[in-house]
């Protein structure tokens, strides 16, 4: 990062690495651009900034009057509880794992690069959702680049492998090679597993860090597919955690929800108007560590500012006053009073 950079910028850039919603992110970048300061060590990160302002308000405005978008969208507006991406080499499964965890009807061919274009769809996990986007096949004979600024608003990735192939090894080193292009980073640090999730390094503004886990595929075609998964790792030097799943059998797959629920550190809320019982069907979601405030943002942008108090239920509080920087638990019951 250029020097000089001051504190505003390096709060917005912050601000930038931990949002999610593609409007958020387009504001930040429209801040840190306001704020950078202008000189020539910083004339290359100024260009980049206004580059992907750019692109991120042209994807957001959709098509032109008159006009027709020349393909599907490439940013996805994240949606249920987490935004999870699908990423793995070609002919790895993802698609069809996608179709059976969300029932989207993606297209399953047996050969590579069917899908070319994000493709999202919604996986349920007790009473949330998860939102899982299959991404095209990561390949150095077929890169994309868009794929970057697509995984901005994920807040996971699923590597998904196909045990059985010999070329696997091959294969994962090429797909993680091709990200890194792309200034990605899996770690297999999860929030849920560590409290805090791991940032990048500070060095990178754009840079992505995504906590992974290795989805082992195909394992109905090979029997020894933990054995297989253990040496794969230590052959490529990982450390990320692994599960073997078979998208044909289903093997494995009723793990996975309840898995990143808990790595995730999602944490569900209900909430209630006064005298009225509580919404227990469509519960508002955070992560582990936020407070009352977050919830209220979800309710509505400006309730997060006017909120004084909430009311909460849950095993040890039955109606007391809390306070708006009350760290929420899962399964608690608030009603926001402003």
């Amino acid at each position: 990062m250029p020097a000089n950079l001051s504190p505003e910028y390096k709060a917005a850039a912050e601000a930038l690495r931990q949002a999610r919603d593609p409007e958020q992110r387009l504001e930040c970048l429209r801040e840190m651009l306001r704020v950078i300061p202008k000189h020539k060590g910083t004339d290359h990160l100024q260009a980049d900034l206004r580059r992907r302002i750019k692109e991120l308000d042209e994807e957001l405005a959709g098509p032109k009057k008159g006009g027709a978008r020349s393909g599907p969208a490439l940013v996805i507006r994240p949606e249920g509880a987490a935004q999870v991406a699908l990423l793995g080499p070609p002919n790895s499964g993802k698609s069809a794992l996608h179709a059976t965890l969300t029932g989207s009807g993606a297209r399953v061919a047996p050969y590579p690069f069917t899908t070319q274009y994000p493709e999202p769809g919604m996986m349920p996990v007790q009473d949330i959702h998860l939102q899982l986007v299959d991404l095209p096949p990561l390949s150095s004979q077929h890169l994309l680049p868009w794929m970057g600024s697509t995984l901005q608003s994920a807040d996971a990735a699923l590597l998904v492998v196909d045990i059985a192939d010999p070329e696997a090894v091959q294969q994962v080193e090429d797909a993680i090679e091709v990200l890194r292009g792309r200034r990605v980073r899996l770690t297999g640090r999860w929030p849920g597993a560590h409290g805090v999730a791991e940032l990048d390094d500070g060095e990178d503004p754009f840079g992505i860090v995504l906590p992974v886990v290795l989805l082992a595929n195909k394992s109905d075609l090979d029997p020894d597919s933990k054995a297989d998964v253990a040496a794969l790792e230590e052959l490529l030097g990982l450390d990320y955690p692994a599960l073997v799943v078979s998208a044909e059998t289903g093997a494995g797959l009723e793990r996975l929800g309840p898995w990143l629920f808990e790595r995730l550190g999602i944490v569900r809320v209900y909430t209630k108007a006064p005298g009225k019982p509580a919404d227990n069907e469509k519960p508002f979601s955070v992560r582990r560590g936020q407070a009352v405030a977050d919830v209220a943002r979800l309710v509505h942008r400006e309730l997060a500012e006017s909120i004084k108090f909430a009311r909460l239920w849950n095993s040890t509080h039955q109606g007391q006053h809390v306070g708006r920087d009350h760290l929420v638990d899962d399964g608690d019951v608030i009603e926001l009073h402003d």
